[in-house]
């Protein structure tokens, strides 16, 4: 048996503090760095890329240098360049994991575990995604709480703020929704230039 050396990862990206658990299984090329991996994960769970984020590993921040430092406070660490960092820095290890941020004011942190090396044929220029469940809180909810909140008024009629608050998410939201195809199709696409986003989730088809 010929061995190939991996030249991809297998990684699970999971929202922090949501029960049951909104995640996505992608397969990413070792090559890429930090950066891209970003965009990967933005395209995955359709967020918008319209706020700031950061990476959280092993005490220190990656982020967006062209964005300055606006989400670190006075005696946070510095923040270094995330397209210094490349998937294969880390060694290949399964089990290892580090925290992705998104929105420092919603605050959506990311679990990013890396579960395994894969050596694929030919080696990927882009990421795929393979697995996932549950739709990402919609954009601007208001974090853990706020999206608790949402949950709570969407699921009553009779609350006084639902017909406002259904217009705002676009007038549909599953909580269980997930579309593999489409997420793929999102991931394979997130590095291209001017990618447009859903602003919201898919109405389901009347059959």
């Amino acid at each position: 048996m010929r061995y190939s050396e991996p030249n991809a990862l297998q990684i699970r990206v999971a929202l922090a503090e949501i029960d049951p658990p909104v995640w996505r299984r992608l397969v990413v090329p070792l090559s890429w760095h930090l950066g891209e991996l970003h965009l990967a994960i933005q395209a995955a769970f359709n967020w918008w890329n319209s706020h700031l984020h950061e990476y959280r590993i092993g005490g220190l921040r990656y982020g967006d240098p062209e964005h300055g430092d606006e989400g670190g406070f006075a005696d946070s660490p510095r923040l270094f360049d995330e397209r210094e960092v490349r998937l294969s820095d880390f060694g290949n290890e399964p089990g290892v994991a580090f925290i992705y941020i998104y929105d420092f004011g919603d605050n959506w942190r990311h679990i990013v575990e890396i579960e395994k090396s894969v050596a694929l044929d030919a080696a990927p220029r882009l990421a795929t995604c393979v697995a996932g469940a549950r739709a990402r809180p919609p954009e601007d909810v208001g974090g853990v709480s706020g999206y608790e909140n949402f949950l709570a008024i969407m699921a009553d009629p009779s609350d006084q703020e639902y017909a406002e608050t259904k217009r705002w998410c676009g007038g549909h939201f599953d909580p269980e929704w997930f579309d593999l195809g489409v997420t793929d199709k999102d991931v394979k696409n997130a590095l291209r230039t001017n990618v447009r986003r859903r602003l919201h989730q898919p109405k389901p088809r009347r059959g």
